[in-house]
Order: structure tokens, then C-alpha cells, then sequence
């Protein structure tokens, strides 16, 4: 199976297996999912198959959809992974007071 994912990563998306992504397959039933990464030291294929309800999916544009790592803890966790934005910039003032 690892293989099989391997090229899909490879092949179908244009990229590298190894190079420390985290890919992540969304299996036919929306409550099962993939996830494979190399750890440099070799290739980690893992499962998750949710006990009750779905992942929140995201609508997938060319077969390919981004996450940061906090949106993809998000949806691990059955969470809305919209929700999760980037941590704002905030400037110290200059002066306390």
C-alpha cells in the first residue's frame, strides 16, 4: 500500500515523497483517512478511522488541497480547519506605558 501511495504523491501530484510533506488521502468514506510522510529514516503510512461521525473535508480544487500543520491538527481532530488562521503580528510599542 505504501508503494501505491508513493506514486500517487509522485506521480499524480508532481511531487516528492521524500521530502518531509505530510500527505494526507482522503479514503471513500468521509470518516477514513491516509497520511504518509517520510521521517528520514523511512516512509511512514499511517490510518485514521473515526469511531463516530466525518472529517470536515475540505473542497478540493485540482485534486490538490494545502494546509498549514494547525489546519491539519484541526482536522485530525474532527475540528473546521477553516477556523484556524495564522497567528497575527503583533509590534511591541516602543515606549511602555
Amino acid at each position: 500500500m505504501t508503494l501505491r501511495n508513493q506514486t500517487a504523491v509522485r506521480d499524480a501530484m508532481g511531487a516528492d515523497p521524500f521530502s518531509g510533506t505530510a500527505y494526507v488521502f482522503r479514503l471513500k468514506r468521509a470518516e477514513r483517512s491516509k497520511f504518509l510522510f517520510w521521517d528520514g529514516s523511512g516512509v511512514v503510512l499511517a490510518t485514521k478511522r473515526l469511531e463516530a461521525g466525518q472529517f470536515c473535508w475540505p473542497k478540493i480544487e485540482d485534486g490538490v488541497v494545502r494546509l498549514a500543520a494547525a489546519q491539519l491538527a484541526a482536522l485530525l481532530e474532527r475540528l473546521d480547519w477553516k477556523r484556524v488562521h495564522a497567528a497575527r503580528t503583533v509590534i511591541a510599542p516602543a515606549l511602555a506605558g
